[in-house]
């Protein structure tokens, strides 16, 4: 259990240990201009919406945000959900029914598979990252109405998706392609616009969707698409139409967010998080462990047995470095891994001391 603030530093069952396995990536779930962001609207509108957004829920606020995060993403429209399960769960079925494919990478996250077993499209399903399987997946079965769907960042692993790719297949065959880019948004490419931007195809992406709740230090998620993609969804996206609104707090601080990561703070933010990333990722393969190959702040260390697995996170809380375990059903069996994940605020001698703490217990635990 965490006491106090999420921070790269928290309390943990009353021992303060080392955060890493927080998606907090910039370090914003604690930054005072979104608390001061909240504390403004809770005193201007309240501490709920009170209704859905096609009843009375809609306020000022969320129309606002809906119109930065469009700008942000060079995008006709966007709208806002609770959370990314409920965006993937809502849009995927609002875009796709029986009689349509969807192709779906392999590793995608369970809120993708899920929307997709809503839809009751026909799941076609190509090996990870495998745009070339993709390719003939497409050749034998995209002669109806296609969706490609995939995540812009995997987050047990930590690659990207090969956006490029995906959008020339998507020309090709006239499909619509939606990115998952939660784990993205914030954190990669030059003005923080996430894997759409660092691939260069943001344009050619129908919809992007990610989430305020990581990089962005606050709560719910948003769809990112043109004007034509939001108003099918505002009448057919379920999860959309049949939930309460985020509450004025939330999306006050949401909007302070996106306008913080365009600002030379938000830069900055993201230069040391590649530079914590680079020097975390590079001591953890010097010491022989098995890492899969990513450039993200996600680096997994992939141990293979869930016990030992198990075994090496209790260790580390032991010696005050909080790294989650993950297993079955989470990862594929023999996959289980510790996932570590790397903040903006955290400082060489942080990262160095926790290196040298994995690498003493791998070594024990045979890890490595």
């Amino acid at each position: 259990m965490i006491s106090g603030r999420q921070s790269s530093h928290v309390v943990c069952n009353g021992s303060d240990v080392l955060m890493l396995c927080s998606n907090n990536y910039l370090g914003l779930a604690d930054h005072p201009a979104l608390a001061a962001a909240s504390r403004t609207a809770i005193e201007q509108y309240g501490t709920s919406s009170g209704a859905s957004r096609l009843v009375s829920g809609t306020m000022e606020l969320h129309e606002q945000l809906e119109r930065t995060v469009a700008t942000f993403k060079k995008c006709e429209a966007a709208l806002l959900f609770n959370s990314g399960y409920a965006a993937n769960t809502g849009i995927i079925p609002a875009l796709a029914g029986r009689g349509d494919v969807i192709f779906s990478d392999r590793l995608n996250h369970a809120s993708i598979v899920d929307g997709i077993m809503l839809s009751g499209a026909r799941l076609v399903r190509y090996q990870h990252g495998d745009f070339g399987q993709l390719a003939k997946l497409m050749e034998k079965h995209g002669k109806g109405r296609c969706l490609i769907v995939t995540d812009g960042v995997f987050s047990m692993d930590g690659d990207i998706a090969p956006l490029a790719e995906l959008a020339r297949l998507k020309r090709t065959h006239g499909a619509l392609l939606m990115v998952d880019d939660a784990h993205g948004c914030g954190v990669l490419g030059e003005q923080g616009r996430g894997s759409a931007e660092m691939s260069g195809v943001g344009s050619e992406i129908d919809i992007q969707m990610g989430t305020f709740g990581k990089a962005l230090g606050s709560f719910g998620a948003y769809a990112a698409f043109s004007a034509e993609v939001r108003e099918l969804l505002i009448n057919r996206a379920r999860s959309f139409i049949f939930s309460t609104s985020l509450p004025p707090a939330v999306v006050a601080a949401s909007l302070a967010a996106v306008e913080l990561v365009q600002t030379p703070e938000g830069d900055d933010l993201r230069r040391q998080l590649r530079t914590n990333t680079i020097f975390f990722r590079n001591s953890l393969l010097e010491a022989g462990f098995n890492i899969p190959d990513g450039v993200t702040q996600i680096v997994p260390i992939v141990v293979g047995s869930a016990d030992t697995t198990m075994q090496f996170s209790e260790a580390l809380l032991a010696e005050g470095v909080f790294a989650q375990g993950i297993r079955p059903p989470t990862v594929p069996v023999g996959t289980s891994r510790l996932r570590f994940t790397l903040m903006a605020t955290h400082t060489h001698d942080d990262l160095a001391d926790a290196g040298e703490k994995i690498c003493r217990i791998g070594k024990r635990l045979g890890v490595v």
